[in-house]
């Protein structure tokens, strides 16, 4: 059996997160969803709120088993540590490429037995990022384009 970390901040979760993980499931026996959580940032979501939200969103997906779990230190010590193998990334375009390719190296010197696995976005989720999402419901607009119909009802309890 092969496990899996991903890892991501998931505030919210979008469809863009929605559809790597939909991904590494049909792949992987068992996917951790890693919320980093850090002392020094506010949040839109609680953790316990990511943590529904994304079990709800993965609920209709086949495959592998998941669970959720919260950290604040370096992904891959958190990837050992949710006894997983592998550390499951998304890249939009070539930027993510660039940025993705130095964080797998210096992982792979730190822990070399965890591997970094990419997967793409798919061409309708590419533009979409979880920091845009919470600006644009902020200032009153409609995400439900972008995230889970169950994600974009949260928001719209955060933001009434």
């Amino acid at each position: 059996m092969t496990c899996a970390f991903y890892p991501g901040s998931f505030d919210p979760m979008t469809n863009g997160h929605l559809d790597i993980l939909k991904q590494a499931m049909a792949v992987f026996d068992d996917i951790v969803v890693g919320i980093g959580v850090h002392p020094g940032k506010v949040p839109m979501f609680s953790f316990e709120e990511r943590a529904r939200l994304i079990a709800d969103c993965a609920g209709g997906a086949s495959g592998a088993g998941l669970r959720v779990v919260a950290f604040d230190q370096l992904a891959v010590d958190a990837a050992v540590a949710a006894e997983a193998s592998v550390i499951v990334r998304g890249l939009r375009d070539g930027s993510d490429l660039d940025y993705e390719m130095q964080m797998s190296g210096m992982n792979g010197v730190m822990r070399p037995d965890v591997t970094t696995v990419f997967f793409p976005a798919s061409p309708a989720t590419r533009p979409i990022t979880a920091t845009l999402v919470r600006q644009i419901a902020r200032m009153g607009g409609d995400v439900s384009a972008f995230v889970p119909a169950n994600v974009a009802e949260a928001i719209r309890g955060k933001t009434a």
